[in-house]
């Protein structure tokens, strides 16, 4: 699972420098001001939560095998796919209905860390 979790974190990583890089050039004279804000923001958290997931690859890579490092993984993987996908669609379609999907992805983030912290918290 250590070297899965590494791959996927490698993978958001290429995404988040890609998508920021369109966002900050190919974007601006297409979205409002508004949605260039969504937009920056499912940047930014797609960024942090692929740094987060690295670790925990590297921490399972180095032979912590906790079941909740396990689930911190997942659930950072699908966080980014829930909140930061949705805050792109919202940004690229203006329906701003997609906004309520992304606290569902901020809570898959919340529990991640938890897991994180609960599996530093056994290792002591």
């Amino acid at each position: 699972m250590a070297s899965l979790t590494l791959f996927i974190a490698a993978i958001l990583g290429f995404l988040a420098v890609g998508l920021g890089a369109f966002g900050a050039h190919g974007l601006k004279a297409t979205l409002s001001a508004d949605m260039m804000a969504v937009y920056q923001t499912a940047v930014q958290y797609h960024f942090y939560h692929c740094f987060a997931l690295l670790i925990v690859g590297l921490l399972m890579y180095s032979g912590v095998q906790h079941m909740s490092l396990r689930v911190s993984a997942v659930l950072f993987f699908v966080g980014v796919l829930v909140f930061s996908g949705s805050l792109y669609a919202m940004a690229f379609t203006g329906a701003r209905w997609l906004g309520a999907i992304t606290p569902i992805g901020g809570l898959m983030f919340l529990v991640a860390w938890a897991c994180l912290a609960y599996s530093a918290w056994k290792a002591m």
